[in-house]
């Protein structure tokens, strides 16, 4: 009988045990941002068209949050720091991510090397970025510190955020 009441007290503590563990487990996954990061990545770009007349799809993923925190527009720059295009985003993409927007045409010849980077609007760039021609193809990389940042300021620029 004593040996049968030390194993009552035993399962108890383990299922208290098991109780208190558990309701301090969380097995969803911690929310975070999308990029990992407080800017926004361009994580796919497409072109189509001809020299002087190419379109892009254009893919972004960032940490929107609303009208407070959004991907507001990108661009292609060429590899002197000079505006080709700009697409502005009229609102966030809490709900939508990573999203694809389409812009064009950008005239540029199917040599000329390139940036396609994103902006946020209380962040500014700082994202991956695709470099390349659509000659050669494009790769992945960092945005380059200090690149082109006076394109901040250069029209056109978005206005209000929509939502």
């Amino acid at each position: 009988m004593k040996q049968s009441k030390w194993v009552l007290y035993l399962a108890a503590f383990l299922l208290v045990s098991l109780i208190h563990c558990s309701s301090s487990f969380d097995p969803e996954p911690e929310s975070h941002d999308n990029s990992g990061s407080a800017f926004a990545d361009v994580t796919d770009v497409s072109i189509n068209g001809s020299d002087g007349r190419y379109t892009f799809q254009v893919e972004i993923s960032s940490p929107d949050t609303g009208c407070d925190q959004y991907a507001d527009w990108w661009e292609v720059v060429t590899e002197d720091g000079d505006l080709i295009y700009r697409r502005i985003l009229l609102h966030s993409h809490v709900d939508e991510q990573p999203f694809m927007r389409g812009g064009g045409p950008a005239n540029i010849s199917n040599d000329a090397i390139i940036w396609v980077r994103a902006h946020m609007n209380k962040n500014g760039y700082g994202g991956q970025v695709f470099y390349g021609s659509v000659n050669n193809g494009f790769e992945v990389m960092s945005h380059p510190d200090g690149f082109a940042l006076q394109l901040e300021n250069e029209e056109p620029l978005p206005g209000d955020c929509a939502f």
